[in-house]
């Protein structure tokens, strides 16, 4: 690799290591989901730092051009990623079923109040459940 190229990559990485800390400090990106951005910087940064460890996966792994191996460390992380995130997406999906399902308990229960104590809503006063118009 030519001296000028992994200044370069080294310069590159280490900016978007920075990055990742400057929005997890400015709490744009949260901390669980940093990281794995983290380690990925980390990895890119001791493959431009280290100029034989590409090599070395390489024919560790039994890819012949170092390059491709590259490419499989970064497929890995993109699916490690996209697991990772998914993950998150079913999770908050369930929460948010969940919030919904005790809006509509309580704004039911809300009702059924209402309706006990004979003192019914005023039609210009939307329930709970729905949202004000626009």
């Amino acid at each position: 690799m030519d001296s000028r190229i992994q200044v370069l990559a080294i310069v590159v990485t280490s900016i978007l290591f920075l990055l990742i800390l400057e929005l997890v400090r400015r709490r744009r990106l949260m901390e669980r989901y940093a990281l794995l951005w983290l380690i990925s910087a980390l990895v890119l940064l001791n493959l431009a730092i280290w100029r034989n460890l590409l090599e070395d996966l390489a024919s560790t792994l039994g890819i012949v051009y170092p390059p491709n191996a590259l490419f499989v460390v970064a497929f890995g992380f993109v699916l490690a990623l996209l697991l990772h995130f998914s993950l998150a997406i079913s999770r908050l999906s369930d929460e948010t079923k969940i919030l919904a399902q005790e809006v509509a308990r309580v704004d039911q229960e809300l009702r059924a109040a209402r309706a006990e104590s004979g003192a019914e809503a005023p039609a210009a006063q939307p329930s709970v459940a729905e949202p004000p118009p626009r």
